[in-house]
Order: C-alpha cells, then sequence, then structure tokens
C-alpha cells in the first residue's frame, strides 16, 4: 500500500452543520408524522452529515394521492408542451446555480470524490434542458387511406402517475435520467432517493418550488424501500414503475407491480466486458479501462469490471493498468484533486473483499491491491485499487456484480472466443472493444449482448443516446428519445367523418 498515490488533505470546507432532508408532498416541505428522521454518517469523514425525514405508509399515501389528483386535473399532463418545457429550463437553471451545494452534500453521503459529485450534479442540468426540448416533439400518426369516409388518428399521451426509485451511487445523477423526461411527457411523479443519500433529491424539491412546478406535479417522499418503496409499487393509483438498483431488487418490484399490471422500467447490475485485441492502442485502452474500474470507487453499473485482452498483449496490458493504478490519487474526497474515495458502507466494503479473497482460494492472482485500507485521519472505509489476474470464467468474481475497485482480467485468443467470453454474462448492460480495426470492432459490436457498445472509448454518453440493459441487466430505456417514449401511452382515434353508406341493421 506504501506505494499508492494516497491523499489525506482536505480543499473543501464541511457544512456548519447537517443538512435536514424533508419530504416534499403536493408543494409543501414536512417532517414525517411520526418525527422519525434517519442520519447519514459519512463513509469519509465518520460524522453525521444529513437528517432526513422518515416516511411511513402516512406520507406514501399522501404522495401518492397528490400525484394522481394533479394528473387527473390536467394542471401538468394538459398544459401545453411549451409551458412545461419552459418549467424545466428554469429548473435546469436553479440546479447549475446551486452545483457546489448539490455537490458537497453528495460527496459527504456518498465518498465520491468530490469533482465527480460536481460533474455528475452539474451535467445533471443538460439531461432537464434536453428533457425540456422532447416536451414540445411529442406527435403520433395520421391515416388517411382507411377509405374515404374514415380516418385513423395515432396520438401519444402521458401515462399516468409514475413512481420513480432511485440508488445510492448517483442520486442525482440517476434521478435526473428519469423525472425531467416523465414530467416532459406530462406525467405526474412519487419520488424516493435510497435512505443512504436522499439529501440532493430533498434539494431538488425547492428547485421544483421555485421554479413554479404546480402542486402535487412532483412529490417526494424520503424512507426505507419497506414501507415506501413497496407502497410505491403496489398502490392501484400509480401506472408505472422506474426502478434502478440491484437486479435482486428489480425482480422483486416486477412481480409486486404485476399484481396491478403497471409498466415497469428496470435499470439493474452489470458484469460489463472490455475487449482489448492485440491491434489495439494499449495505452489508451489501459487509461479507459484503469478510469473505468475506479470511476464512482467501482460502485458504478457501467463500471468496466471485466477486461478480457488477446493473450498475445495480456502481460503488457496487465503491467500498463497496474502501472496507471498506482498513480490514480485515492483518499479524500473533500479535496478537489482525489480521484476515488471511499466504500458507501462497511457492510458493502466486506462484500468486495470477500470476491477478492474467494477469487484468490479459487486460485487467481492478485497482482495490485487486495485489501481494505485506511486515509490518514479519515479511518478504513476505502478500499484498495484492486488487479486481478488468471481469472476463469467460471469464478465466482468473473460472473457476478462485486460494485468496487476491483478489476477481473481474463483472457481469449480469436475474436469467437472474445464475443463467447463477452455474453457468458446473465447482465447484458454495457460493453466496449478496443481495436484499429473498423471490421474487428463492428462485427464485436453486432453480436455482442449488451445495450450500450463502446469503440475505443468508455462510459461516453449523451442526453441524445439512449441507455438500458439487455438480460437481466433490466427492460426499458432511458434519455434520448426511447427514454422519453417510456412514459407515454399509445391511444388510437378511428373517425368516420361522413354518413355510413349502408347501414348494419336493415330495417325494411
Amino acid at each position: 500500500m506504501s506505494d499508492l498515490n494516497i491523499l489525506s488533505e482536505q480543499t473543501v470546507d464541511m457544512p456548519d452543520a447537517p443538512y435536514q432532508a424533508r419530504h416534499f408532498i403536493d408543494g409543501e416541505f414536512a417532517q414525517s408524522a411520526d418525527g422519525q428522521k434517519s442520519d447519514r454518517v459519512s463513509p469519509s469523514h465518520g460524522v453525521v452529515v444529513s437528517q432526513a425525514a422518515l416516511g411511513s405508509n402516512i406520507e406514501t399515501e399522501a404522495a401518492i394521492r397528490s400525484a394522481r389528483a394533479a394528473f387527473d386535473d390536467g394542471r401538468w399532463s394538459r398544459l401545453p408542451a411549451k409551458d412545461r418545457a419552459a418549467i424545466l429550463n428554469r429548473i435546469a437553471d436553479l440546479i447549475e446555480a446551486n452545483v457546489e451545494r448539490l455537490a458537497v452534500i453528495e460527496t459527504l453521503e456518498s465518498g465520491k470524490p468530490i469533482s465527480q459529485a460536481r460533474g455528475e450534479c452539474g451535467g445533471a442540468a443538460d439531461l432537464w434542458r434536453y428533457a425540456a426540448s422532447l416536451a414540445r416533439t411529442v406527435h403520433g400518426d395520421s391515416h388517411n387511406a382507411l377509405g374515404d369516409d374514415m380516418m385513423g388518428v395515432v396520438l401519444k399521451e402521458p401515462i399516468g402517475v409514475v413512481s420513480i426509485i432511485t440508488p445510492w451511487n448517483f442520486p442525482f445523477w440517476i434521478l435526473s435520467q428519469k423525472l425531467p423526461f416523465a414530467l416532459a411527457a406530462g406525467c405526474t411523479c412519487v419520488v424516493k432517493p435510497s435512505e443512504v443519500t436522499p439529501s440532493t433529491t430533498a434539494m431538488l424539491g425547492e428547485f421544483l418550488q421555485e421554479a413554479g412546478l404546480p402542486a402535487g406535479v412532483c412529490n417526494i417522499v424520503l424512507g426505507y424501500g419497506n414501507p415506501v418503496g413497496s407502497l410505491m409499487t403496489t398502490h392501484e393509483d400509480v401506472d408505472m414503475v422506474t426502478f434502478t438498483g440491484s437486479t435482486a431488487v428489480g425482480k422483486l418490484i416486477t412481480k409486486s407491480a404485476g399484481e396491478t399490471l403497471k409498466k415497469v422500467a428496470l435499470e439493474l447490475g452489470g458484469k460489463n466486458p472490455q475487449v482489448i485485441f492485440p491491434d489495439a492502442d494499449l495505452e489508451q485502452a489501459a487509461d479507459a479501462v484503469t478510469f473505468g474500474i475506479y470511476f464512482n470507487v467501482g460502485q458504478c453499473c457501467n463500471s468496466s469490471s471485466r477486461v478480457i485482452v488477446h493473450e498475445d498483449v495480456a502481460d503488457a496490458f496487465v503491467a500498463r493498468v497496474v502501472a496507471l493504478s498506482r498513480k490514480v490519487v485515492f483518499g479524500n474526497p473533500m479535496n478537489s484533486d482525489t480521484q476515488v474515495g471511499a466504500i458507501v458502507t462497511t457492510d458493502h466494503q466486506a462484500k468486495i473483499d470477500g470476491y477478492v479473497r474467494q477469487a484468490v482460494a479459487a486460485g487467481a492472482e492478485v497482482c495490485l491491491g487486495g485489501h481494505i485500507m485506511s486515509v490518514p485521519g479519515l479511518g478504513t472505509q476505502f478500499y484498495e485499487p484492486t488487479v486481478v489476474r488468471g481469472v476463469t470464467p467460471d469464478m465466482v468474481i468473473a460472473r457476478e456484480e462485486v460494485f468496487g475497485p476491483v478489476l477481473t482480467v481474463l483472457t481469449f485468443k480469436t475474436l469467437d472466443e472474445a464475443i463467447a467470453l463477452a455474453n457468458d454474462s446473465t447482465y447484458g448492460l454495457s460493453a466496449g472493444v478496443w481495436s484499429e480495426n473498423i471490421h474487428t470492432c463492428l462485427e464485436f459490436c453486432r453480436r455482442v449482448q449488451a445495450g450500450t457498445v463502446w469503440t475505443n472509448t468508455w462510459m461516453d454518453g449523451f442526453p441524445e443516446l439512449t441507455f438500458g440493459g439487455m438480460k437481466q441487466s433490466g427492460q426499458g430505456r432511458e434519455i434520448g428519445k426511447y427514454g422519453f417514449e417510456e412514459f407515454l401511452e399509445v391511444k388510437s382515434l378511428v373517425m368516420r367523418i361522413g354518413r355510413k353508406r349502408a347501414p348494419w341493421v336493415r330495417t325494411a
């Protein structure tokens, strides 16, 4: 551990007091009826950084009731799209004006570096602006070749009340992949952030209020999955559930929502391969792999946790990644130079360590790291940058989502073998290919089972390009035109525009 680049100094001031996160229901902020709150202790600094109201069935019922009324009376769903877009753009302006405030609390609650929190929160404004632009593009089809007395019109209408349940790893970004698109479509919403990182979502309530979003259109309920999330996925007044989180919880939501046949959109886990061919630019590939495994401390569904490298260049490539990993700045997330921060909870840290221990027992080799680490003055809720090679496809570490700064390395000989290894997973979220041969890249892209495929890059994203997975990485899509259309229903209108030429029932 002595040769790692560890940074303990702090360049960003701590808040004077814990942030007080409250529910936002029917346009008003409120504590829980029973007064219950939860404390969030920062994984990096070990102090209470926020206190959040803990919701119950009372708050959840009120939020759903408010969203239902707001949708049914048309205060938002029947508002002209240009007016909805104007409010969404005002919210984007308020997000940009409060980036530092959002980033500080997100860093302290999650443990991610503040530079990444700034990028996440500031970049989310672009998602709101893009969603605002889509609000004015809703259109259907007309069919005028059905006969000279018939016309068909296909409309797209908002689906209704949407429950939005978000995770702890990118609380503001993932919320912004869902909420503005639902609002742009004319839906009303009930939002539940993770109880681990509730504060940036609670802060958003302030921006919604200031921007003039009508009361009840978006309601925020803080608390645990049970009872808040459970009621949000089963209540008969909810028309759709969109969830980001683990595959196991996604399956439970699908079952519970099925009782009322709600639409369900899920963005779940990933075990994302990057395939490195021998003609690849190894320096660029190694840099991208290093970024992909340590970004957000590896606690990312798009983490490049599974590298599949050609055996002819495997040694050279692993050596590059190990050398770069030693240069990555680990440490105090409240320092603007830090690139990798703390693990979100001690339980999750133990789970990460367990995967590494299990891999070693199965015969894998740890080339770097593999231990819980400490940062001077901040404690031990960190994990060393870890590279594990000699991994075989049957090992647990090659098949399950570690969700930490742990890279597994497998090798291949042929293109067919590389594609088979890439597809040998229950997940299908994203994949990457590195080669200077366009034919190799295109064949890999066509054959790999993943919702997003990057070629000679990793994790570049744009609001215009939709996101989502195949297989057990989820169903439905987010952002882009396709993500917007997830929140729309299709309705066919069949209209007779002239008198019926002959009656069906003859009276004479």
